[in-house]
């Protein structure tokens, strides 16, 4: 397998891993409310071409979950281009944690580096579980702040 395709395979399979992983943590994702920050494929674009969260987003509401998006500057982009996509924008990363069971954090936007965690738990209900795709958050801070904290790679 040349390098490239191992490359997409791995990067698909991570997509993958996030859903699985929430759903050993949620054990049932029907009727769940999940949280995405970050749209976008890489930060500080709005740019969707083979973005980790439109394959999250089809996988969450397949399995019946209602699903909730805030990315600063891709929403547009992405309300324009999937007007079918079946997520809920929100205004800011407090609205989107507001009444969700669990978070992915899908684009490592600096935005979301400087998130006051206390508050985003706050807001959540249930489980409050935080997937930290990126492993831009540190455990020991996450659950301190009410969360459980799901990473990759630690």
């Amino acid at each position: 397998m040349p390098i490239v395709a191992a490359g997409v395979a791995v990067n698909r399979r991570q997509r993958q891993r996030v859903i699985e992983k929430l759903q050993e943590s949620l054990k049932v994702i029907r009727g769940r409310t999940i949280g995405l920050l970050g749209l976008a494929f890489k930060p500080d674009t709005d740019d969707l071409r083979d973005a980790p969260a439109l394959d999250i987003i089809a996988s969450l509401t397949a399995m019946g979950a209602r699903v909730k998006a805030y990315d600063p500057i891709a929403m547009d982009n992405c309300k324009m281009r999937y007007p079918s996509l079946n997520v809920e924008y929100e205004s800011d990363a407090a609205s989107l944690a507001k009444g969700c069971d669990a978070i992915i954090l899908v684009t490592e936007w600096d935005e979301f580096r400087r998130l006051d965690l206390v508050n985003l738990a706050a807001g959540m209900q249930g489980a409050k579980v935080l997937v930290d795709a990126r492993n831009i958050y540190k455990q020991a801070e996450a659950e301190a702040a009410g969360l459980v904290y799901l990473g990759f790679g630690r």
